[in-house]
């Protein structure tokens, strides 16, 4: 093996557990807007497991995509807000109350972008240091 093909590994586990990180991130978000203290608890369980590791530690940024990520299927959810839409089939018709998914949308996207672009620049800099 190779000092390039340690780095790879290196590269390529770091990024496994940002995404690892994600999953908590979403699972802390989740808690936060909707399951409370039935997913916030796990989620906080498994963060303070994995942050007991200086190597996984460092991937931590994945938080911020993973909350963002959720945040993006809300305001997905609610594309057709703000306010009341009706709708109508052959057997059956209802209304239903959507929130305005555009705070949610750039929320997201901030957190969600912003945790990737950081851990990447983290990993570059790492990797091609000056």
């Amino acid at each position: 093996m190779t000092v390039l093909d340690g780095s790879l590994r290196s590269y390529r586990s770091g990024w496994a557990w940002f995404w690892a990180w994600a999953l908590v991130g979403c699972g802390v978000a989740l808690g936060a807007v909707s399951l409370g203290w039935f997913a916030s608890a796990p989620a906080a369980f498994v963060a303070v497991l994995m942050a007991s590791r200086p190597t996984i530690r460092r991937s931590a940024l994945g938080l911020f995509t993973g909350a963002g990520a959720l945040l993006l299927f809300v305001a997905w959810v609610q594309r057709a807000g703000p306010g009341t839409t009706c709708w109508r089939t052959a057997t059956a018709s209802g209304c239903d109350q959507h929130l305005n998914p555009v705070p949610w949308l750039l929320v997201g996207l901030v957190l969600f972008v912003g945790g990737v672009v950081g851990y990447a620049r983290r990993v570059r800099s790492r990797v091609l240091p000056g």
